[in-house]
């Protein structure tokens, strides 16, 4: 409801100053009515309590004030790009507050600010190098020194196949930032899901070998099936790029009393135990990093499951990430 109430203090600029006005007027109107009652006040004891009182509020609210005026200093400070300033909080009424909230907020912006920073750094990097080459290949075909034959080609539209990769993750991802990522819930049959995600596997890793197996065979599971294609699809490319060339990749399906798990492995050295936690942040590879990679499928994989409301994880011995989805 809207505050009807009048606020005569507001064109005064200064909180003491307004302190001041208060414990004048209160005193005022106190003495006022003492006066009104026994019919003599004196000045000088009434003019000296006055005094001593409007000294006492601004010493008394420095304290008080100065963690607003490092507020409004910070804050002007965040619209030039310093996120680094804090407040000094000591007390606990409601200035103390406000000032911990103003600090968790300032912090927020500056991890938000890192990541954009990065999020640039690291979007521009990687449409660069598809870009660079694709450029070299063309450029190569124009002056003559590389003939337009399939294996040229083939490299110009790995090169762009790339780059489309790159701009889906990053529309996913946009979507995903946006809220506007939602889930069509049907009942799927896992080894139907996973016969075909392997097939899509396949394709793109003809040297690798593909294994899937389902237990019971007519597992089924409420999920998106699009999207929990585009996970899979992830985890497997992961598992290909990562393990020996023409190494086994297996797919796992079962479930527990309550949920659904399907956990993808490969032949590969694993993942360091201090990256496990890290690998599924964007532009984040870990240290078997390589073969071309975005470093966003993981990330959009585990945006993924957490809608579903599951949970996605590397486990041991590093060369395993487990999907874990609620069976119903």
């Amino acid at each position: 409801m809207k505050d009807l109430l009048p606020r005569p203090l507001d064109p005064i600029r200064s909180i003491k100053l307004k302190l001041g006005i208060v414990i004048i007027a209160s005193g005022a109107a106190c003495f006022a009515f003492f006066r009104y009652k026994i019919g003599w006040l004196p000045a000088t004891t009434t003019v000296s309590a006055l005094v001593i009182g409007l000294i006492t509020s601004q010493l008394l609210a420095h304290g008080m004030t100065s963690p607003l005026r490092d507020m409004t200093s910070a804050a002007r400070a965040m619209a030039q790009g310093d996120y680094t300033r804090r407040i000094r909080a000591t007390s606990r009424d409601e200035v103390g507050e406000l000032a911990e909230a103003f600090n968790l907020m300032a912090n927020d912006l500056a991890t938000a600010d890192q990541q954009r920073r990065e999020l640039i750094a690291n979007v521009s990097h990687e449409l660069r190098t598809p870009i660079s080459a694709l450029q070299a290949v063309l450029e190569n075909v124009v002056d003559g020194v590389a003939a337009p034959d399939e294996a040229t080609m083939r490299t110009a539209l790995a090169q762009t196949e790339r780059l489309g990769r790159l701009v889906t993750e990053l529309l996913d991802l946009s979507r995903i930032d946006a809220g506007a990522l939602t889930l069509n819930r049907e009942e799927l049959f896992l080894d139907v899901l996973l016969a075909d995600v392997v097939a899509e596997a396949k394709v793109a890793a003809p040297e690798a070998r593909f294994t899937v197996t389902v237990e019971p065979p007519d597992l089924t599971v409420m999920a998106d099936g699009e999207r929990l294609h585009q996970v899979v699809v992830n985890l497997l490319d992961n598992a290909a790029r990562h393990g020996p060339r023409g190494g086994h990749v297996e797919v796992v399906g079962g479930c527990t009393a309550d949920s659904i798990v399907i956990e993808v492995r490969d032949e590969g050295p694993g993942i360091a135990v201090a990256d496990r936690g890290r690998i599924f942040e964007r532009f984040t590879r870990g240290e078997r990093a390589g073969g071309g990679g975005t470093g966003l499928g993981l990330a959009i994989a585990r945006w993924v499951v957490d809608l579903h409301g599951g949970t996605i994880a590397v486990v041991d011995p590093g060369s395993r990430i487990r999907v874990t989805l609620p069976r119903y």
